[in-house]
């Protein structure tokens, strides 16, 4: 029988335990298949010791220059070999692969200091350039922060990540002494499949790219999420990064808000589904059959955010920025949003969200007005009422306020009259384990010694190394989990193999095709997977975007084919576009050119763009302004009936009053309006061409759309959920099926908008087309023009 990790530590009771060094040759009786071999590797810079179990037992590595040793240990007929982490010979609880690791967890948490702990807590700061290799920075932070969570948000190159890890893993290993035991780095990453802003589909060798989560959700198939995360979390090993900073899972009841595109819509029960398939798949190992074998080689740490749900921003606002901190549950649906997490509790880690929550009335709906990580209800709920035991983690810079002197990120909601150490404090008390962006240890040990007086005080029922032991040995558990401590160097050639395999290329291309939905086709587009456009030409207009100033600098303005270029070249004999003018403020004028040539036209448009995560979208400071974020193009000025004249949420102000957030009489502030006036533009040269000329309306879409304003002049309309530009373009021309169906609602108008209550899914009218098709939840077309059913 194959090894198992969960053998009882009994089995290894009366072995024989011997220290061996790591060494390049093959131990033991060659080719009895019943002992481990060792041999050398290197990827180029760093070289390591790789030790190969039998029986399928754990693969070992270590650094070769490095003073690591291994312990044997003989079981029945096998004799395997086992880390010696702490250097004294015994094969200790922690050492054994075949322990659970929460078992190996709590062993190994005993010989740390709290240093090493409080470094365990923090999760670094976003590391931008695998490229770099191992910066004096880095050094600083993993020697003196003891920190080892590290967040890769770099690029995905096998060779460039392989070297960065194996080097930082190399590294830490000169830092283990007899008085800080050693701890391997956690590569986190936050997700990198998506096909979003992609023009041609990838090609082998380059990581493979997936519809965003909002598109994989547009599939309505579980199955194919358990596709995608299988194929992730392989692609996330093979570059080191064993936690998956996902998935999303908030429950996109908000239209406007400006995250539903990292969401798997807005039906509760589906993103239960598909969280749940997510989290099996990047925290399982699959045997040929497709059976999971739980923690193995294959297994990503998966983090589930935001709890307890952050898709009911006052009015779609964001609560990266001081204009979105507040949502509202104004149907009072916080546990239809939690539903959505209780379905994908098996997850490591779970991140909270930013939020303050209120409800109709303004008031907590929790305990306290202030960001998740401080409101002590919604922790409780997590941690008592759901039970959930493992890694709770902040989002990034939580313990930063805005009236802090220098800082780049802010999202500490409420707690501004706090100092740094309190925050600290604070947040461990709520419950959680790690603070996201911090690579600082001083708040942490500041908050252990608070903790301590506290206790000696009588107010805490346990010591802080008790309650520091217990976030070390949840944050160790996932370590132990994803093999970092067993096996955490890499083969450059076995990771360039995995990343970007042709298999997981082509999965993820047919996962985009299949998310495509198409909403209106008068014919525009017949089903024909052998069409040839080769000599066909295309007619596609200029657009421009107005860019949006952030957190990140200031706007700028982008212009150019509102389709990928380089794919219309690989499908057509021919592109024209317009004549292009530049006007004296910067934006652009168009002249449609002669259309006698033309066979079809196609205009890429993206959905509104009427804010962005980190740009303070919805309040104009300079002006203390608020505004409203709009689904439609042209400017929308909100007088309707249905909009707040005064807000739910707001600041309680010095004198006791409510800051009113209403944005009623105001109008929104759009950058990409061109889209709209390209797409217009072509129907009007179309018209006066004479000529039948089919429109096709291709939309990249991260919000609903309010389809009113283009639907009557669009032959056919086409969907994509964060898919590259050939799949949508694959679809308009009638070469794969078109599957999917719209994960969220597009609605009649901005008035039904204004209606909905930001908690509760599907309730705005939906528009309803010329032909009678209403674009509600789950609608979609086959090319033929029958509608899609379950």
């Amino acid at each position: 029988m194959r090894i198992s990790r969960s053998t009882s530590a009994a089995a290894a009771v009366g072995a024989l335990a011997l220290v061996l060094a790591g060494c390049s040759t093959t131990t033991g009786a060659s080719g009895s298949g019943n002992t481990y071999t060792t041999a050398e590797k290197t990827d180029g810079k760093t070289a390591f010791t790789q030790v190969v179990n039998p029986n399928g037992g754990q693969v070992l590595s270590f650094s070769t220059e490095g003073g690591m040793k291994t312990v044997e240990a003989k079981d029945g007929d096998y004799t395997y070999a086992f880390k010696d982490l702490n250097g004294n010979g015994e094969l200790d609880p922690a050492e054994d692969w075949r322990l659970d690791a929460k078992e190996r967890a709590a062993d190994y948490v005993t010989g740390l200091s709290k240093e090493q702990m409080a470094g365990l807590m923090l999760f670094s700061s976003h590391e931008r350039a695998p490229g770099d290799g191992l910066t004096d920075e880095q050094k600083t932070y993993l020697s003196q922060s003891f920190l080892r969570n590290v967040l890769n948000a770099g690029t995905s190159d096998a060779k460039q990540n392989v070297q960065w890890v194996n080097e930082m893993q190399a590294y830490v290993e000169t830092l283990a002494a007899e008085a800080t035991p050693y701890i391997p780095v956690n590569y986190s990453s936050d997700p990198r499949s998506d096909a979003s802003n992609t023009g041609l589909f990838t090609e082998a060798g380059e990581i493979s790219k997936w519809p965003s989560s909002l598109g994989l959700a547009a599939t309505f198939s579980p199955e194919t999420v358990l596709e995608f995360a299988k194929a992730a979390s392989s692609e996330y090993k093979a570059l080191g990064i064993s936690t998956a900073l996902s998935p999303q899972i908030d429950l996109a009841t908000e239209p406007r808000w400006l995250r539903v595109s990292g969401t798997f819509g807005e039906d509760a029960t589906m993103a239960g589904q598909m969280a749940a398939a997510y989290v099996e798949g990047f925290q399982g190992t699959f045997d040929e059959k497709g059976e999971d074998q739980g923690w193995g080689a294959d297994s990503v740490n998966a983090m589930i955010k935001h709890w307890p749900g952050d898709g009911a921003g006052e009015g779609g606002r964001e609560s990266h920025t001081e204009a979105g901190k507040y949502e509202v549950m104004v149907g009072a649906n916080s546990a239809e949003h939690i539903s959505v997490f209780q379905k994908a509790l098996d997850a490591a880690a779970v991140m909270t969200s930013y939020s303050v929550t209120l409800d109709a009335n303004g008031e907590p709906v929790y305990t306290d007005r202030k960001g998740s990580s401080y409101d002590a209800g919604k922790l409780t709920e997590l941690r008592e009422k759901n039970g959930f035991d493992g890694v709770v983690c902040s989002d990034w810079g939580i313990t930063n306020a805005l009236s802090d002197p220098d800082v780049f990120i802010a999202t500490g909601w409420g707690i501004d009259d706090m100092t740094k150490e309190e925050r600290h404090y604070a947040v461990i008390k709520g419950g959680t384990d790690m603070f996201g962006g911090n690579n600082d240890a001083a708040p942490v040990l500041a908050a252990y010694d608070m903790w301590q007086k506290d206790f000696e005080a009588g107010v805490n029922d346990i010591d802080a190394q008790t309650r520091w032991q217990q976030s070390a040995q949840r944050v160790l558990a996932m370590e132990f989990n994803a093999d970092a401590f067993d096996n955490p160097y890499l083969e450059l050639e076995a990771s360039q193999a995995s990343v970007g395999s042709q298999d997981k290329v082509d999965a993820g291309i047919e996962a985009q095709l299949n998310s495509i939905v198409t909403l209106k086709n008068d014919g525009a587009i017949t089903l024909n997977e052998k069409a040839d456009f080769s000599d066909k030409t295309v007619y596609v207009p200029h657009t421009f975007d107005l860019g949006r100033t952030s957190l990140f600098g200031p706007g700028e303005i982008t212009e150019g084919l509102s389709l990928d270029e380089d794919v219309l070249k690989k499908y057509f004999k021919a592109v024209v576009t317009d004549e292009v003018t530049e006007n004296a403020d910067g934006t652009f004028s168009y002249t449609a050119p002669d259309l006698s040539e033309v066979d079809i036209a196609l205009v890429g448009m993206n959905s509104p763009s009427a804010g962005a995560v980190f740009a303070n979208s919805g309040h104009d400071t300079e002006t203390n302004t608020w505004y409203p974020l709009s689904l439609q193009y042209r400017p929308y000025t909100a007088d309707g009936p249905n909009v707040r004249k005064v807000s739910i949420s707001g600041d309680i102000l010095p004198d006791g009053t409510k800051e009113n957030r209403s944005y009623f009489g105001n109008t929104s502030r759009l950058t990409n309006e061109a889209d709209l006036d390209a797409m217009l533009r072509t129907r009007e040269a179309v018209d006066a061409s004479g000529k039948d000329i089919p429109v096709i309306t291709i939309i990249r879409a991260t919000n609903p759309v309010i389809p009113a304003e283009f639907e009557s002049a669009s032959d056919a309309i086409v969907i994509g959920f964060g898919t590259a530009d050939e799949a949508l373009v694959k679809i308009t021309l009638g070469l794969h099926e078109s599957n999917g169906r719209l994960p969220i609602q597009f609605p009649k108008d901005m008035d039904t908008v204004e209606a909905n209550k930001e908690d509760v899914a599907k309730d705005v009218t939906p528009y309803t087309d010329a032909a009678g098709n209403t674009y509600d939840y789950g609608f979609g077309l086959h090319l033929d023009g029958s509608v899609i059913t379950d």
